[in-house]
């Protein structure tokens, strides 16, 4: 290599710093910079520049590209059999949380997890792993596949979600992670067909929960909303950014929790755990109601009957008002947040008030 002067590999640190240079003068800078302090300092400097022409790109994908690969290729050829829509936010959620599962190493699927609910009267709680919440989803996950007629995890085994996840727990007690995630997503994505098979026009069959039960399409609803919740509590331990679900598939997971509050407000009386009914309502008829606003991305407005889940709730009948942020009702019907904590704005029959807020919070389980 021809030597060159101090001058002139000195003009070519910039284009240096720029990764400009040609192989034979980035050859003649470099070794420049070995015997020549102030080029040294000056090249140093040069590159801190570039750095703060160019940030670091984020190596996190766009939580939106799936969705708009998706809309582009059923643009140019849609499905022959399409996901239904009330099966859409649980197709996100599964996603979203398996590609969260990708980035983690395997040390982290034994990092401690706390499981929160709110069983009734206070807050409850289960110290466990990434490993063994992705085995609790697959076991409740299972009654929704055996509604539909699809293989079961558990087999003929039946039980509340509590006594399956259990039953699960203790018979996969020894798996590798990669088998627990992939038997999860093959269940997801079986589940997933099984919807888009099924009868697009009816309720469909009822999925047991122990002592409550729901249609098929509410309970796609309930397994996006615990997806989505214990994909949280996952990224929580293992410090892994998340962000809530679309504004629209959120407006639906709110939206089953209000159609779902009735029914829990008389669940609690028939318990002993509320005061009990003021008026007794005929099925149909006006009866006493809530308004329930939810503000933010994914909020709506809902009236809940409060004495009969069978009365007629309209504005009529408003006895109360509570508002509240759709991430703090979320957080609220998952039982993370202690109902009397709930940063709610309140008008009207305080008792009410009281009784919708637990009675929220209630809908949550392990």
């Amino acid at each position: 290599m021809a030597p060159r002067s101090h001058k002139v590999l000195k003009s070519l640190l910039g284009a240096w710093a720029l990764a400009a240079c040609s192989a034979e003068e980035t050859a003649a800078v470099e070794a420049h910079l070995t015997d020549c302090a102030t080029c040294a300092d000056e090249a140093v400097r040069l590159r801190e520049a570039v750095a703060l022409l160019h940030p670091e790109d984020n190596l996190d994908l766009d939580p939106r590209l799936r969705s708009r690969v998706l809309a582009s290729c059923l643009g140019r050829r849609p499905a022959r059999v399409p996901v239904p829509a009330w099966a859409a936010p649980y197709d996100a959620e599964t996603a979203r949380l398996d590609a969260l599962l990708h980035d983690i190493g395997e040390a982290e699927w034994q990092a401690p997890v706390r499981l929160r609910w709110f069983d009734g009267e206070r807050p409850a709680g289960r110290d466990t792993t990434v490993a063994a919440v992705i085995g609790h989803l697959t076991a409740v996950d299972g009654l929704v596949a055996r509604a539909l007629g699809l293989p079961d995890p558990l087999g003929a085994a039946t039980g509340t979600p509590t006594e399956r996840t259990e039953a699960l727990w203790a018979a996969r007690s020894s798996t590798p992670p990669g088998a627990v995630r992939a038997e999860w997503r093959e269940q997801g994505r079986t589940l997933i067909r099984g919807a888009s098979f099924a009868d697009q026009e009816a309720a469909g069959p009822a999925v047991p929960y122990g002592p409550s039960t729901l249609p098929v399409r509410d309970a796609f609803l309930d397994r996006a909303f615990e997806c989505w919740i214990h994909a949280e509590d996952i990224a929580d331990a293992v410090d892994y950014p998340y962000h809530p679900p679309s504004p629209g598939h959120l407006h639906e997971l709110v939206g089953l929790a209000a159609r779902m509050l009735p029914a829990a407000i008389v669940a609690r009386r028939r318990a002993g755990l509320a005061p009990p009914a003021h008026t007794l309502a005929v099925a149909g008829a006006p009866g006493r109601s809530l308004h329930l606003e939810v503000e933010g991305s994914g909020g709506g407005h809902w009236h809940i009957a409060l004495d009969s889940p069978a009365a007629t709730p309209s504005p009529a009948t408003e006895v109360a008002h509570v508002a509240l942020d759709a991430m703090e009702f979320c957080r609220l019907a998952a039982g993370h947040v202690h109902p009397e904590d709930a940063a709610a704005g309140q008008s009207g029959d305080r008792e009410a008030i009281l009784d919708a807020l637990y009675a929220t919070a209630s809908l949550s389980r392990m």
